[in-house]
């Protein structure tokens, strides 16, 4: 199926690895033009030499989207380079999984308030720099990458944050008569680079052998394994396409199933 996708112009954060890196590649290989944002410039500049092929343009940009100016610089440079901007995938965010569940008496404050500037925010931050460009065009997506701990116990603050998201709902409506379409994707646990550090973490954090936490992981999971980073990257690169139209204000799972739960 051909996403028509080639030639657009894509924003991915948190795209230097993980999922984000994953996405990047695979916009890129529908003939993307892809700018990468992250904070590390090194591994932004390891990021963009994979991503790089045969008439595609990758341009890597250092930024923290805690900060506004910074995401504001970020997307007015890619506007100049590219010539605009048509799809924004927000995926900037601290991985929660392997955060130690606090209990009340010893959650504080900044467990919440660091991840909903990182996350929350930061995605609106960026969306709100990169819808002017859309709503000019008549044309654009946003996929914000949110986390199925919207939707399960674990830890308050990657609860709150992604269930905050819910962001994307309003931002639909508002876009939606301008041609610009907004969804979240839900993924859950998802194989990557740092898949191990923090199965190690989710252990320790729980007291639990490796091999244990691995099972409990799984067992929770329809498809009896976890996700690839290259799967949930499919599902975005369809939401990012023109092939999405009758998709916005939704969120869509990518964590393989979720056992015994019905979201409909």
């Amino acid at each position: 199926m051909d996403l028509y996708l080639n030639g657009k112009r894509a924003v991915v954060t948190g795209g230097s690895r993980g999922i984000g890196f994953a996405i990047a590649d695979a916009l890129a290989a529908e003939g993307a033009q892809i700018a990468i944002v992250a904070r590390d410039p090194d591994r932004l500049a390891t990021a963009a030499a994979r991503l790089g092929r045969p008439g595609v343009r990758v341009l890597p940009l250092s930024a923290d989207t805690t900060d506004d100016k910074a995401v504001r610089a970020a997307i007015d440079r890619v506007a100049a380079e590219f010539g605009g901007v048509d799809i924004l995938v927000n995926n900037a965010a601290t991985p929660a999984a392997a955060s130690a569940p606090r209990d009340l008496a010893d959650l504080l404050d900044d467990d919440i308030l660091i991840a909903f500037d990182a996350k929350v925010l930061g995605y609106l931050r960026t969306a709100r720099a990169a819808a002017p460009h859309m709503i000019a065009q008549g044309w654009g997506r946003i996929i914000n990458i949110s986390g199925l701990a919207a939707r399960s116990v674990g830890t308050v603050s990657g609860s709150v944050r992604n269930v905050a998201v819910a962001l994307t709902k309003t931002l639909a409506d508002e876009l939606g008569p301008h041609g610009v379409n907004v969804t979240v994707v839900h993924p859950g646990w998802t194989v990557t680079e740092r898949t191990a550090e923090h199965v190690a973490a989710y252990a320790a954090a729980r007291g639990i052998a490796e091999e244990t936490a691995q099972a409990m992981l799984a067992k929770g999971i329809s498809i009896g394994r976890p996700v690839a980073a290259a799967e949930v990257a499919d599902v975005v690169a369809f939401l990012a396409s023109p092939r999405s139209v009758a998709i916005t204000g939704d969120a869509i799972a990518a964590g393989g199933g979720a056992r015994g739960a019905i979201h409909y």
